[in-house]
């Protein structure tokens, strides 16, 4: 049996997304399997999985915001910039204020520049950077641009903070955001240095924890047949993009890679996506607009199950 769609994993500790994509694999007997967004092997939460076709809809996701539950350590620091790493520096003598912890949230809250770290799955001529920072090497990485739409605390913040204490935080931030660093940062800005204990991710864009299923809840799906009841349609999956439905003339057309002309979604329409549905419902294309003096919109991509 095959299986199209995406799956809502809650990550174990200790797995990499490269991990829990094998065991997928594995448990569905499917080799088209991928996951749309790396997660730290010490995190934990929401890693979304593609099965089937629709791994190469990965793209089209809208997973550019992320949130997240974490632990700031205070008084610490590693060459990982979490719990995991070799230590680097303590401060046994930490003191931080609840005042002091409020002010440096809002501090770096908004648009900010990121350093990526050594030790992440980024890749530079081809190497992941952990690779070379396992070697001992540390290159230089150019800046990313990234937003923390939201960083606020996750409970009571006790009156003062010690040596490897700290509050917990809830992260609302753009893709690409690294927790571990903006811990780092906090903990130099507080003056004490700082690192990421427990690592939570709650949502990829659409896609929530409270929805998620464990590897083991897979396994079980399998054996009793069930898988589908956890599966996510393409065009679920795809929500955020408008659905067009096409007559059965147009469909075909799409099918063979031709264009169609149809009135367009918005004023300003030029590259934007649409989902292609059937009239009996079935999501089979993305379409993109392309203006000029004759319109059309043109198929991007065409799936039959």
């Amino acid at each position: 049996m095959s299986f199209n769609g995406f799956f809502v994993i809650d990550k174990p500790a200790g797995y990499s997304s490269h991990q829990v994509v094998a065991k997928v694999r594995r448990i569905l007997n499917e080799r088209r399997v991928g996951h749309t967004g790396t997660l730290d092997p010490m995190a934990t939460g929401v890693l979304v999985v593609a099965v089937g076709f629709c791994t190469k809809l990965i793209p089209f996701l809208d997973e550019q915001k992320k949130v997240y539950h974490a632990q700031l350590v205070l008084g610490l620091t590693t060459d990982t910039q979490d719990l995991s790493g070799r230590v680097l520096s303590t401060q046994p003598a930490t003191a931080v204020t609840q005042e002091m912890i409020r002010a440096a949230l809002r501090y770096f809250t908004g648009e900010l520049e990121q350093t990526p770290p050594m030790y992440s799955a980024l890749k530079v001529q081809g190497e992941p950077l952990y690779k070379l920072a396992r070697a001992g090497k540390e290159i230089p990485r150019q800046n990313r641009k990234i937003t923390i739409f939201q960083l606020e605390l996750a409970g009571n913040l006790q009156p003062v903070y010690g040596f490897q204490e700290g509050p917990y935080l809830r992260i609302e931030c753009s893709r690409g955001t690294y927790i571990r660093t903006l811990c780092h940062e906090l903990g130099a800005y507080l003056g004490c240095g700082g690192c990421m204990g427990d690592l939570v991710r709650l949502a990829s864009g659409p896609f929530r924890l409270e929805k998620a299923a464990r590897l083991e809840e897979l396994q079980k799906a399998m054996e009793r047949g069930e898988v589908n009841n956890l599966l996510l349609s393409p065009a679920e999956a795809l929500a955020h993009l408008p659905p067009v439905t096409l007559d059965q003339q147009s469909a075909t057309l799409v099918r063979h890679g031709g264009k169609i002309h149809l009135p367009p979604e918005n004023e300003d329409p030029e590259g934007e996506l649409v989902r292609g549905m059937t009239v009996d419902g079935r999501f089979f294309a993305i379409l993109k607009y392309v203006g000029g003096e004759k319109p059309y919109w043109q198929p991007v991509r065409v799936f039959d199950d």
